[in-house]
């Protein structure tokens, strides 16, 4: 490692030193000048961020105590409807594809991490909310059904698998994304950001179906037997991921939308999501009715159906990493890193190799810190220089910087990357 390099006024303009550098909300800082965060946005603007972090604070804490309140009730159905019993040998067998689709969630996510009070909420909002709505819809549903004598009708089974759970529960789920967008504004950087997002809300809506799909299952065949370990295939081993690609397109949209415009216009964006994701969901749903062999239909169909949603995701990240490598180039292009350290920062077999160089000499943990603090640095540019929240992004950039500049000091005995 070594000190940011004060390169004089001839690279204020990056444009002038890396092609890649072009657009330019204004000059950047250069290197090793005074950064006075409050000299540079004034007390006024410092304090219309603090009151927008207490608003959001408030938002979340509210939100949390609907979550609460939402996920007592949907337990408390859940062990009126299965039983203790059931409940809990359905609880252990849903956790185990939760497990697998969050690690995922967290391979997704690695790049530019999410806050975890953020994706708390996305689960819990998932695996609470989403599905109370799921069921008072449902509950409404039934009862008019019941009322024109049509409980039990294929017309009423095939009108509540195929239309109304599709769009009831894309809706209930995307809802959630759209509320993370708009109180968590600032963290809700692009793509990457509403995939992520969306499947953790999904996982949580699939892990609550699972425990009364499970439930329903141990019931039907007093105890754990053949309808139980039938049902384990269909939706822990085979299916662990339709919701969350389901979900994915209308946090993919709002993703978009985080780049584009505003609270309001990402309504429309988030009607767009929904109809990818609502037909997606709808064509799942209804392969029981048409498909004469759902296991053929399943690998021919939904399998490259997952297989380009992974294909999606994959690129959705390299275009994380060259937009990490576009924005800190231009803060090289004033002295805050070495080119070299610029290509190191920007690839995962880059950062891989430096922090296994760091972690071999002692500096595992800050090196680490300097990884997170300077992809934090670059999607707070690309919010700058998209003009996306403009004082809250210089302020996140300015605080990114101060904390770039403490990393080098915890790192100032390391020696460098051979």
């Amino acid at each position: 490692m070594t000190e940011p390099r004060n390169t004089g006024p001839r690279n204020t303009d990056p444009r002038n030193t890396d092609p890649r550098a072009r657009a330019q909300p204004g000059p950047l800082p250069i290197a090793n000048s005074a950064h006075p965060v409050s000299d540079q946005l004034g007390q006024v603007r410092i304090t219309r961020l603090i009151h927008r972090s207490v608003t959001t604070i408030v938002l979340a804490c509210l939100g949390f105590i609907v979550i609460t309140i939402a996920i007592l009730l949907v337990a408390w159905y859940l062990l009126v409807a299965l039983g203790p019993s059931a409940l809990l040998v359905a609880l252990a067998l849903a956790a185990i594809p939760l497990g697998g689709v969050l690690l995922f969630i967290r391979w997704i996510d690695r790049w530019e991490p999410e806050p975890r009070v953020a994706l708390l909420f996305a689960l819990l909002w998932g695996a609470g909310a989403s599905v109370l709505i799921a069921l008072i819809f449902s509950g409404v549903t039934q009862h008019y059904a019941a009322l024109a004598g049509l409980t039990g009708s294929g017309v009423a089974s095939l009108f509540e698998t195929v239309v109304q759970a599709p769009i009831v529960e894309e809706s209930a789920k995307g809802f959630g994304i759209l509320l993370i967008l708009w109180v968590m504004r600032r963290t809700f950087d692009g793509p990457v950001d509403g995939v992520v997002y969306a499947s953790t809300v999904a996982i949580g809506f699939a892990f609550t179906e699972n425990i009364q799909y499970f439930g329903l299952a141990i019931n039907a065949g007093s105890g754990v037997g053949g309808d139980v370990a039938q049902t384990f295939l269909l939706r822990a081993i085979l299916s662990p991921f339709a919701h969350v690609m389901f979900t994915a397109c209308t946090g993919l949209f709002l993703g978009l939308a985080a780049r584009r415009t505003g609270r309001l216009g990402a309504i429309g964006y988030f009607v767009l999501g929904l109809i990818p994701a609502v037909l997606l969901h709808a064509l799942w749903n209804s392969a029981s009715y048409w498909a004469t062999d759902w296991f053929r239909y399943y690998f021919m169909v939904q399998v490259p159906l997952f297989a380009l949603a992974f294909v999606g995701i994959t690129r959705l990240r390299r275009h994380e990493q060259r937009l990490t490598h576009s924005r800190l180039s231009e803060y090289a292009a004033v002295g805050w890193f070495s080119w070299t350290e610029v290509n190191v920062l920007s690839t995962a077999a880059g950062r891989r190799r430096a922090i296994g160089w760091a972690v071999s000499n002692g500096f595992g943990q800050p090196y680490r810190a300097f990884v997170r603090d300077a992809t934090r640095l670059a999607f707070a540019r690309e919010r700058l220089v998209n003009g996306r929240d403009g004082i809250g992004a210089r302020f996140d950039q300015d605080i990114m910087l101060a904390a770039i500049v403490n990393d080098r000091r915890s790192l100032v005995g390391l020696p460098p990357l051979p």
